[in-house]
């Protein structure tokens, strides 16, 4: 079982949510209580303006405000990555440095969407952006919102060509691209699964950790699912995996960030806002996030409504 030790960004890492004021503002006071809540159940880092966060919505000086204080908030406590890809390399790499300034710990950076370059074009852009800063780089592979798959074999290859590319945050869902990844990569490239609901198949093929969305409510259990599996106590972390198992999922039945910001309006932590084009939950999703939410011990402690 390989533990890959040494994980510069821990095994929990958040993805985490930009709350909102009712006139579609930051509300800065309300991502303090996250960002401490987060710490307070085991996220290790946090990446800032990802699609949990609403970067599609976010202008870039929001991006870079939000940077900012994240990096103030946590004061080393815990790793701060920003999403700085975008489908323009030239934009990417601006937005690289400009982090790397401000002083984020790392980088993802998501397959350029839309524009759909071949796999060629996929090494030449994360290359060049690789190239521009000092900080390591997380590549995030996420067809389904990108319309693009970057290939085992590019992967492998900006691995090995890249110094600082040394970690993938895999959305694809797909295990037997895991497992031939896993079969044919080196100790230098960490996989983290971009899926909650694929953590421990994930762990199982070699991955090291998450980039979580639920880790917003159940951080603490994720982290006890992963500590049970490197501590080779399986069945336990199997049943951990069944528990969470339909939150992992409910949580994806609109468009994300929608129902974890609902849920995390439920503890009190935020209000439930999204900027359009995302619009907030139906009756019946809320019914069912509701629900689903009960089971958790943590959550109803947390329960302010």
């Amino acid at each position: 079982m390989n533990e890959n030790k040494n994980l510069e960004f821990g095994r929990v890492i958040t993805a985490v949510v930009t709350p909102f004021d009712e006139d579609l503002a930051i509300d800065f006071q309300a991502y303090a209580n996250v960002l401490e809540h987060l710490i307070d159940t085991g996220s290790s880092a946090v990446v800032v303006s990802g699609t949990t966060g609403e970067s599609p919505t976010l202008s870039e000086s929001e991006k870079f405000e939000l940077l900012k204080f994240t990096i103030e908030q946590v004061k080393g406590r815990i790793k701060v990555v920003f999403g700085s890809g975008t489908n323009d390399t030239k934009k990417s790499i601006e937005l690289s440095k400009q982090a790397q300034s401000i002083g984020a710990d790392g980088l993802l950076v998501v397959a350029p969407y839309y524009n759909k370059p071949n796999q060629s074009g996929l090494i030449a852009h994360f290359t060049a952006i690789a190239n521009s800063v000092n900080l390591p780089v997380i590549i995030y592979n996420i067809p389904g919102r990108s319309g693009i798959t970057i290939e085992n074999q590019t992967i492998l290859e900006l691995n090995q060509t890249c110094n600082n590319i040394q970690y993938l945050k895999d959305s694809t869902g797909n295990l037997n691209k895991a497992n031939e990844l896993d079969l044919n990569k080196n100790d230098g490239l960490r996989v983290y699964s971009g899926d909650d609901e694929f953590t421990l198949a994930f762990l199982r093929l070699g991955a090291c950790g998450v980039i979580s969305v639920a880790s917003h409510l159940i951080g603490s259990e994720i982290n006890n699912l992963i500590k049970a599996y490197f501590n080779q106590d399986l069945a336990l972390a199997k049943a951990i995996h069944k528990k969470c198992l339909l939150l992992f999922k409910n949580l994806f039945i609109e468009p994300n960030p929608v129902c974890v910001k609902f849920a995390l309006a439920q503890i009190g932590l935020i209000k439930p806002y999204v900027r359009l084009p995302l619009t907030q939950l139906s009756p019946e999703s809320k019914k069912i996030i509701t629900e689903t939410m009960m089971q958790f011990t943590e959550l109803k402690s947390l329960n302010k409504c």
